[in-house]
Parts: structure tokens; sequence; C-alpha cells
């Protein structure tokens, strides 16, 4: 009978403690989509990150301090080489009213995709911005 040694049982392997942050969304036209995603969500920039390449725009709600935040990315060259494609989800927001706010995001500009509808507890709708980005619209009905 031969020995083997005794394995020790791989350490199960821990996450890193992590918050979500942010989205970011690379953008053709920066002042128009800082525009458009002001008056449709009431976001504003609270921080601008510049560098000879790039500028960035950090969106918030006014008054928000800490949380997760949307920023808008353009490259000054326009060198960016990144199009809008079909490999992603919806920038998702929580709003008091579905069918208002779909209406406003219409008004100010982006293209309807999908009008609002009830799932479960839920109303939805989605809307594309002016560069074709998804956004979902989502308010939780109360009974």
């Amino acid at each position: 009978m031969s020995e083997t040694a005794t394995e020790k049982p791989a350490a199960q392997a821990t996450a890193p403690s992590a918050s979500f942050a942010f989205v970011k969304l690379v953008v053709r036209d920066l002042e128009p989509m800082l525009a458009f995603y002001g008056q449709v969500l009431g976001l504003v920039a609270s921080q601008t990150i510049e560098t000879p390449e790039i500028i960035e725009k950090v969106l918030r709600k006014p008054g928000q301090e800490t949380g997760a935040t949307v920023i808008l990315y353009k490259s000054k060259d326009g060198s960016g080489g990144r199009q809008v494609g079909d490999a992603y989800g919806p920038v998702g927001f929580y709003v008091r009213d579905v069918d208002a706010a779909y209406a406003h995001a219409l008004a100010e500009g982006a293209t309807g995709h999908r009008e609002p509808f009830d799932t479960g507890n839920l109303r939805v709708a989605f809307v594309l911005d002016p560069e074709g980005r998804e956004i979902e619209l989502v308010s939780v009905r109360r009974p």
C-alpha cells in the first residue's frame, strides 16, 4: 500500500468588496447628450474629468453626493472607434410615472422603442436616446 500526500482543499476564493459605481456611455456629441440626459432624466454634471485625449461628464441627480452615476465619455479627436451595438442591455432608470416620463422623453428628442406596459407590479417603457442607446424607464405600481 503506497502512501499519498493528503491534498489540502483549495482555499475558497472570496470576492473582493465592490459596489456598483457607474455606467460609462461613449458619445459622439457631448453637449447635446448632456442636455438630453439633463432634460429627460434630470441629471446634472457633478464632475468633469478631462485629459488632452478625452472629456468625461459625471452625471448625478441634483444633491446626490454618492451612489451610482452615468458618465458621458467623449474622445476629443473623435477616434473613439466605438459604435452603438446590440450586445448590451438598456440603461435603466426608476421614475415616478412611466407614462409621463415616456411622453416627456419623446418630447425631448428620444425615439419611442417600446410603449409603456405592465409586467407584474412594474410599469415599464423603452426609449432610445438621440444616439441610439436604449433607456428603460421603470416604476413600481403600488397595490
